[in-house]
């Protein structure tokens, strides 16, 4: 597999940002929340603000791995009376408004629901670039691998501090786009610093594979963005953004993406570690 093939639409996207001396901006927010045409300006507006790679949530009815502010989204959004069809339009509009690679973060439940390779087929045919599928290891993902292959999408699978060397070297071959690394144990949300076990499990990462490997969980403002930015090739941000587009709407998210991306253009320095 050449390393362009590798790269993906989201790794070709935070390596572009590598290439410019800086860390690249990662962005979530979840489809339907507040309300469906608010998910798509709220989208639009972080991407206006400057993110690199989109992230957009698929809303679930068991999500045990996030925190509290993305829980109340995603039911907000549920309530709302929003179904796959929603988050595929939702993706659609964004792929329409801008050539960022826009990736679903979704539970693994909702898609086998739908049918593996027609999720895959349908999200393609929206302007997809691919999924992130936390509860999904790769040693149980034979459908899904196979499915994004065939239709030429990324496959970003989690590595955790706990998370052995062995486990991370299978991990990340079964990677395309990036590797995504939980930068703390437990749920989602933004916290008051930045966890001591990023960086070094970054390190490790980086030592089994040549994919960009992205910091996510706990990420809230432009000081920890260009903190992670410093070792990361890129900053994930969740929490704080939903939170932004809860109390601020769509400007409220435009501007801390605005200062989420200086923050990771603060370390010019930083690619020379990368």
């Amino acid at each position: 597999m050449s390393d362009l093939v590798a790269l993906g639409k989201a790794g070709a996207a935070i390596r572009k940002a590598n290439d410019e001396g800086r860390g690249a901006l990662v962005g979530y927010l979840p489809a339907g929340f507040p309300t469906y045409d608010g998910g798509v300006d709220g989208i639009k507006a972080m991407i206006d603000g400057g993110v690199d790679v989109v992230e957009v949530g698929l809303p679930y009815s068991d999500p045990v791995m996030d925190g509290v502010t993305i829980q109340r989204a995603t039911e907000v959004a549920r309530a709302g009376g929003l179904r796959t069809r929603d988050v595929l339009s939702t993706i659609e509009k964004v792929a329409a408004y801008s050539d960022v690679p826009v990736l679903v973060m979704t539970y693994w439940n909702p898609v086998e629901r739908y049918g593996v390779d027609r999720f895959a087929a349908d999200f393609a045919g929206v302007g997809g670039a691919g999924l992130i599928t936390p509860d999904l290891i790769p040693e149980e993902a034979a459908e899904w691998i196979a499915a994004a292959d065939k239709h030429d999408l990324d496959k970003v699978f989690l590595v955790s501090p706990s998370s052995t060397d062995e486990r991370i070297r299978m991990t990340t071959a079964a990677c395309r786009g990036f590797v995504y690394a939980t930068a703390v144990m437990g749920v989602t949300g933004a916290r008051d610093k930045p966890s001591e076990l990023a960086a070094p499990l970054v390190a490790r990462t980086k030592a089994v594979t040549g994919l960009p490997v992205g910091v996510g969980l706990g990420i809230s403002n432009a000081d920890q963005a260009a903190g992670v930015a410093a070792f990361a090739d890129a900053a994930i941000v969740g929490a704080a953004l939903v939170k932004a587009l809860e109390d601020g709407g769509s400007a409220g998210v435009r501007a801390l993406a605005e200062a989420l991306s200086e923050g990771v253009r603060r370390e010019p320095s930083a690619a020379a570690s990368r």
